[in-house]
């Protein structure tokens, strides 16, 4: 699965939010499937094992995204299953809430500018 339409319009509407390109990509990926693979994500968002782990670590550092381990079925290594741990509107509802408190904290520190100027 490649990220097109709705998709990348998802993806592209994260980014002008202020999230990096590659977690709003896996953050798009993984809202449309139960669970993943880092090989699965790297294969359906056309990104580098780097970029993957490095959108993993912020999206399970948020509680976004847990992992899991999975037994290998012959004596390869054993893999990890990510998803999304919370429904993908409530992490929105996250980034709304965190946005809405950025700008009052922008707010108040013009109008601190305003109250010295006075």
């Amino acid at each position: 699965m490649y990220l097109i339409g709705k998709e990348e319009e998802f993806t592209n509407l994260l980014v002008e939010l202020g999230t990096k390109r590659n977690v709003a990509q896996v953050m798009v990926f993984l809202a449309n499937i139960p669970e993943a693979t880092a090989r699965d994500i790297q294969q359906g968002t056309d990104l580098r094992q780097p970029a993957i782990s490095d959108a993993m670590r912020y999206l399970i550092q948020q509680n976004w995204v847990a992992s899991r381990e999975t037994k290998a079925e012959s004596e390869g290594r054993s893999a990890k299953i990510y998803g999304l741990s919370r429904p993908f509107h409530e992490i929105i509802d996250c980034i709304e809430q965190e946005k809405k408190k950025e700008a009052t904290d922008q707010i108040a520190l013009v109008q601190k500018l305003q109250y010295h100027l006075r």
